[in-house]
């Protein structure tokens, strides 16, 4: 048990994500350099930015009093788009825009409803992306339905700031407590109200009642909702309902509800709100104000997003000769130029070596002369040292020349080689407040670059050999207006080894979201190939239609005309040299029309840098607007600077490193470490026609349906209701390709399987419910390594262990014995789990063996007859082991309870159709607890 122990550890401390770069500080008890940012397909409206003020200035008090002295909002920026109308007040950004914001203001892109809601997808304790609140939520009164705007923020700020979850479920809202009764999900118990059926409409009349049971389940019935009583003495907790008036509070350990099942008992194993918040890096050495009541009001700073302006920094020095560097990046950059880039920016480009050279100044991108203006003087000799401060400074002198300012502007920075010069200029960088994005080419590239996009909070790259990681890079360096519209998608990008002589075929789905301004490329490295291109329709295009650049640096284009034809489309290529070469594919696109979001990608690491034996994960989210897409494929392909690869199937199944099941976002550990430096990640989500589809938010701020005041039920206006087929629409077949940026790993032992120092995953979904008189449990297999391969040993490898007794205190189940691949132990009490898992009643698994991670496991088992009786629960856990001394962490506490029903049949109206036999269990769902 100690090693997983020391695995919880690593886990806990080691997983900080870096997944968003946020500007937020804590100085002095107070927060600086919050952004809530405006969309810019938000109509201008002065009352919008009055209200996010009057919202911001109420939260910081309530701030002050929940934490109970320290900490307050002080410095908060608003960030308006570049659609708006230029004023005096407005500022010029530095490095604040919208893609990096802690808040964002827009409009869903399926008219669901306006509730706040939190990105958060890390572990307990890991702070969220972004909170989204709609212009409809700021500019209309829901006082009585969310409470004061103020309290809203400061619950949302608890999940993005903090890590801590929600202490309510909408999918269980009531459970059956150890004291065998009926309880609404929530913390604290001190929290009253009255269960009612607020709307039971017969023959166009409505009436409200008190909630029934249903005689199967124990429960009440499906539409019973936990009315609150308005007026309350209990003053927790904000992370369950911030809007009764009394709630003032986080729940702490004394008054923290472990029996609900919540996902903030889920995630953080229990333990309260206020014992995550107060775990914080934000808390470890900060006093109270103790001498101030109420802290000062916020400031506030009005900025305006600027015309996009980016000047290119290229290495054109004597090592970018080696292995093709100057042709890939010239390839590259040229791509970025024509299909990459946004058509009105700004861009510039400057090369360097030894010394640096402006090449162009700002020139507005509006068609293709211009950006054939740039790509002429993309370098062609290299020769020289490398002085990459003089190249940013250069960079800086190009966008300064031209009459704009470095602030908010963007370098993108792309070098093989060391300047051990280069902190000389760091100061320069910080104060430019430029944003510069580094591609770090092949293994020898300064170990510096980092430290620039870090401190500018711009995007690190790192690229191979092959010229698709430096395509994939410039891909990913898009606009951060929020204009999701404009900015290009990456449909294919794939590296092909072709025989000499010999065909290779292809396709690559075109769905309706995307066909605007579509390119299909090709590059080679001996000898241009034949190609042959064929639309959904029929209509062929051949190596004649495609433009070869007058560079000559072996690549050629096709811009398809108009909009490209919704479909499947095929490629052939031919190798017509006598050796094999490599060649490439790339297919980008843009969003059909304004009006269409087009399905996108995006792809993360949790850390930036870690040192072994810290496991790592990785994330992706395909999303349509804010709606996640779920029921797809998704690949990360991970390589180091040998050129390792190292590929991951994500999965979006609430199991192993996935916090939340259908949520839109996969994600998987990665523990397969080559050698020490950096590694590039590339995620590639595909889904055939039919089989994805959208869903909504999981994690949404609760929705208040009324509230019980002087023995009277005073409802809210209805929630809007959300019509299926929007809610659950099926999409088209599409295949979207993005760059996940480089990380860094260090400390890695030189030889041998590094993996095996992890232990087998937690099992966080286990599921059990008694049929006839046996208990039949459910879960998701881990990996042999956290969520990755065959759970563990097979039992012939193991012996199992004697009985172990039971502490003469409890009333346990019949005594039988450790299994060899799991640990499967039950109690009639749960505390026995929860505190003293290794002492519980153990269950025969000897013939259980383990399953691939991610496949779904069955098992059954008889409880002793003498101690099964009507209303009987029993709790069950489970560990997997890989060897002796090897196990995971305990699972979730599942529940299952024997209640024989009365033999009159059930009230017709009484919720669901769920099994005579009972089950209530912790743990089922999204946002089901687990103890």
């Amino acid at each position: 048990m100690v090693f997983s122990l020391k695995v919880i550890l690593f886990l806990s401390l080691l997983l900080l994500p870096v997944l968003k770069s946020s500007q937020v500080t804590l100085n002095n008890n107070g927060y600086d350099g919050i952004v809530i940012a405006i969309n810019p397909s938000i109509p201008e409206d002065e009352k919008l930015i009055q209200n996010i003020k009057e919202m911001v200035t109420e939260a910081s008090a309530y701030l002050f009093h929940a934490t109970k002295g320290r900490a307050y909002f002080r410095n908060v920026s608003i960030l308006v788009p570049i659609t708006w109308k230029s004023k005096s007040e407005y500022l010029i950004p530095k490095q604040e825009s919208y893609d990096q914001a802690d808040v964002l203001v827009a409009d869903p892109h399926l008219k669901y409803g306006d509730d706040p809601y939190t990105l958060q997808y890390g572990q307990c304790g890991d702070k969220g992306q972004y909170i989204h609140f709609t212009p409809n939520f700021l500019l209309t009164n829901n006082l009585l339905t969310y409470g004061p705007r103020g309290r809203v923020f400061v619950h949302e700020w608890a999940h993005l700031r903090w890590g801590v979850f929600d202490e309510y479920n909408v999918d269980q809202p009531f459970y059956i407590s150890r004291r065998n009764t009926i309880e609404a999900t929530r913390c604290s118990t001190h929290i009253t109200g009255v269960n009612m059926v607020l709307n039971e409409c017969q023959g166009g009349s409505c009436i409200q009642r008190p909630c029934r049971r249903n005689p199967k389940t124990r429960l009440y019935e499906a539409k019973c909702t936990f009315i609150p009583n308005r007026s309350q003495t209990a003053k927790e907790s904000i992370m369950f309902m911030q809007n009764l008036d009394f709630v003032t509070e986080f729940c702490t350990e004394k008054t923290h509800n472990k029996e609900a099942p919540n996902l903030q008992n889920k995630m953080c194993n229990h333990r309260s709100t206020w014992d995550v918040i107060m775990s914080s890096e934000d808390f470890q050495h900060l006093s109270p104000m103790t001498e101030i009541n109420s802290p000062p009001h916020p400031t506030f700073s009005l900025l305006q997003s600027k015309q996009r302006v980016v000047c290119l920094v290229l290495d054109k020095s004597g090592s970018m000769n080696r292995e093709d560097r100057l042709f890939r990046m010239n390839q590259a950059a040229e791509l970025y130029l024509i299909q990459i880039i946004e058509k009105g920016s700004l861009v510039g480009m400057v090369t360097f070596d030894s010394s640096a050279e402006i090449q162009n100044n700002l020139t507005k991108i509006i068609d293709e002369n211009t950006y054939q203006k740039i790509t002429a003087n993309l370098p062609q000799k290299p020769s020289g040292g490398t002085s990459i401060c003089g190249g940013l400074k250069a960079g800086f002198q190009a966008i300064s020349q031209s009459n704009q300012s470095t602030s908010g502007s963007e370098i993108i920075l792309l070098t093989d080689g060391e300047d051990n010069q280069m902190s000389s200029c760091f100061e320069e960088v910080k104060q430019s407040g430029a944003i510069i994005h580094t591609i770090a080419l092949g293994p020898s590239a300064d170990r510096e670059l980092e430290t620039l996009s870090n401190m500018t909070r711009g995007r690190r790259f790192y690229a191979h050999k092959d010229i698709n990681g430096l395509i994939d890079a410039f891909s990913r360096i898009s606009s951060r207006s929020g204009n999701i519209s404009q900015q290009a998608v990456q449909l294919e990008s794939k590296t092909l080894d072709i025989p000499g002589k010999k065909w290779i075929n292809g396709t690559v789905p075109v769905d309706s979201t995307v066909g605007k301004d579509t390119f299909f490329v090709v590059t080679w490295t001996i000898q241009k190939p034949e190609i042959i291109l064929q639309d959904p329709k029929g209509k062929k295009y051949t190596t004649s239609d495609f433009q070869e650049d007058k560079l000559n640096i072996r690549s050629v284009r096709l811009r398809i005309p108009g909009i490209a034809e919704t479909g499947t489309w095929t490629y052939s290529l031919r190798n017509n040299h006598t050796k094999s070469q490599l060649l490439t594919v790339t297919m980008t696109t843009r969003a059909r029309s304004p009006t269409t979001l087009p399905v996108i990608t995006t792809a993360h690491i949790s850390q930036n840098t870690a040192h072994y034996p810290s496991p790592m994960i990785v994330y992706a989210r395909v999303s349509q607007g804010f709606l996640p897409v779920l029921g797809i494929n998704v690949t990360a392909i991970i390589e180091n600077e040998d050129g390792h690869q190292v590929t991951l199937e994500l999965w979006d199944n609430g199991a192993g490193a996935d916090t939340v099941k259908n949520d839109g976002i996969y994600s998987r550990y990665f523990t397969d470490y080559h050698g020490n430096g950096r590694y590039s990640l590339k995620v590639h989500a595909q889904a055939r026609k039919n089989t994805a589809r959208l869903s909504q938010q999981q994690n949404k701020a609760l929705y208040i349906p009324g509230y019980a005041e002087n023995g009277k039920i005073i409802p809210n206006l209805p929630k809007p209701e959300v019509k299926e087929d929007v809610a659950e629409a099926e999409m088209d077949g599409f295949s979207r390709v993005s760059s996940g940026g480089s990380f860094t790993i260090s400390v890695v032992p030189p030889n041998g399987n590094h993996s095996q120092v992890f232990p087998p995953g937690r099992i966080v979904d286990l599921d059990a419910k008694f049929q006839g008189d046996r208990i039949q449990l459910s879960w998701t297999a881990p990996g042999k390594v956290l969520d990755k391969g065959r759970g563990i040993n097979h039992p012939h490898l193991l012996l199992p262990s004697p009985p172990l007794p039971f502490p003469a205190s409890r009333n346990h189940s019949s005594t039988l014995y450790v299994s060899d691949s799991y640990m499967i132990r039950t109690s009639k009490h749960v505390l026995d789990l929860q505190e003293n898992f290794d002492k519980a009643a153990l269950i025969n698994t000897s013939g259980l063996i383990p399953k691939e991670a991610g496949s779904v496991e069955h098992f059954e088992f008889k409880p002793e007859p003498s101690k099964i009786e009507n209303g009987t629960t029993f709790y069950i856990a489970i560990q997997a082991i890989r060897e002796p001394n090897v196990t995971s962490e305990v699972s979730n506490i599942a529940q299952a309870t024997n209640f024989i029903p009365p033999q009159e049949p059930s009230i017709p109206d009484l919720g669901t159709n769920i099994s005579a036999i009972s089950l209530a269990i912790f743990g089922l769902a999204v946002i089901v607890s687990i103890f």
